[in-house]
């Protein structure tokens, strides 16, 4: 039975993804991916001219699951702090649904990888945070808002650097401290 166009590639990002959750987690090599999927690295590299395309092709997941529901979350929840709240525990449970892409998401897959990827991952934070102050400064202008001082910017960069936090927390205890399981607790100590 032939193959559906881009099967092969959805098999090789998958692979990829499932060697990132791996608790002893080591650099992955072409050759290891290969193997894993039981092909030649000239099968994987018909398609992807390089490691650094697999990889993009993980973070391409992550921005087009991520702001999928963002753009979900903006779209359904007309309370701005709601939805700056929302946002954030998305992230935190899409991270443990998907401990490869936390890897990802931290940078420590990409450590020795094309410097374009970091920054890749960066402009996801910097996008996922912008995305996060627009819904903080659309609850400060809501009729009716707290009239005290308020600075979007400093909310979404702390809750911002909460989740990261909380990601890398996720990868350091090998995927068993989940990121959202102290969200409840800690919820209050947010800025938002």
């Amino acid at each position: 039975m032939p193959r559906v166009k881009g099967e092969r590639k959805l098999e090789i990002l998958k692979a990829l993804a499932q060697m990132l959750e791996q608790p002893k987690w080591e650099k992955i090599t072409t050759a290891a991916l290969a193997a894993r999927l039981d092909v030649s690295e000239a099968a994987l590299y018909r398609h992807f001219a390089s490691k650094a395309q697999m990889y993009e092709g993980l973070i391409e997941f992550i921005e087009s699951s991520v702001f999928t529901l963002a753009n979900r979350i903006t779209t359904d929840e007309t309370d701005g702090e709601r939805q700056a709240e929302k946002l954030l525990e998305m992230l935190l449970v899409f991270a443990e649904k998907n401990p490869g892409m936390v890897r990802v998401m931290t940078g420590d897959a990409l450590v020795g990888e094309h410097e374009r990827l970091q920054v890749r991952m960066n402009q996801f934070f910097d996008r996922f945070e912008a995305t996060m102050r627009q819904s903080l400064r659309q609850a400060a202008s809501a009729p009716g808002a707290n009239p005290g001082p308020t600075d979007a910017s400093a909310q979404a960069g702390a809750m911002l650097r909460y989740a990261i936090g909380c990601l890398h927390q996720f990868v350091r205890s090998g995927f068993s401290k989940k990121p959202s399981e102290t969200l409840a607790a800690q919820r209050r100590y947010l800025p938002a």
